[in-house]
């Protein structure tokens, strides 16, 4: 797959959220895993995949100098382009970081910067889809029977269950494919809660790639529990 090589891959990595869920004083990207951040542990696969060429870190204001002195620059991050700060919502915060891509940029991974047990297996998959399908979002079937609900909770809908993934992230697109979806989201203000969602609407195609059940975004102290236990097995 040395075609692959050829083309220029950035990454956008938002960070800006602010974790109310979880309870701690210390951002979500930050917090203590194995003596590291837990955001290292998704930069080290994006740094060291031969497919990335460049990173975009998108933070809350007030970490973004402790950003790129105690992660960039402790960790020796070479491939960060760029560190800024985030927008109000993640979309406008992804929005930001597709402003500040090169011209030279042809394919734009979005990944949650709180999902730190993505693997290069992963993201060689969904790059390897998007490269051939224009488009790759990572997911999981749904294991359970899913519940559509009315306003006074009744059950309306039980859709069958072998049409139903959980989305992840890396969500993969052609960069001017997603520009054109982030233009037209803000001229038509459309609100998502993933990039797949605005490409979607555009009337493109949206290709699933099998991930992992352990690609978990970390939002409640249960899931640190259960990302401090992966991390040791893989040590």
């Amino acid at each position: 797959m040395r075609w692959m090589l050829l083309a220029n891959v950035a990454a956008i990595i938002p960070c800006a959220g602010q974790g109310k869920r979880m309870g701690s004083k210390v951002s979500k990207p930050y917090i203590d895993i194995g003596g590291r951040p837990l955001i290292t542990y998704t930069l080290d696969v994006f740094q060291n995949h031969p497919y990335i060429d460049t990173i975009i870190m998108v933070v809350r204001k007030e970490e973004l100098e402790y950003c790129r002195e105690n992660i960039v620059n402790k960790y020796s991050f070479t491939k960060v382009k760029a560190v800024v700060t985030g927008g109000k919502e993640r979309q406008d915060s992804i929005s930001l970081g597709i402003s500040l891509l090169d011209k030279e940029t042809e394919w734009v991974v979005v990944h949650d910067g709180v999902r730190p047990l993505i693997t290069k297996e992963i993201l060689a998959r969904a790059l390897e889809k998007a490269w051939k399908k224009g488009s790759a979002v990572v997911g999981v079937p749904v294991k359970d029977t899913i519940k559509k609900v009315n306003d006074d909770l009744s059950v309306s809908e039980t859709p069958e269950r072998k049409t139903l993934w959980q989305v992840q992230t890396p969500q993969i697109f052609r960069k001017d494919t997603l520009l054109r979806a982030y233009e037209q989201a803000s001229l038509n203000n459309w609100q998502v809660t993933d990039d797949a969602s605005l490409v979607e609407k555009l009337g493109e195609k949206v290709y699933m790639v099998e991930g992992e059940y352990t690609n978990i975004k970390v939002t409640t102290p249960e899931d640190i529990f259960f990302v401090k236990e992966m991390i040791r097995m893989t040590k």
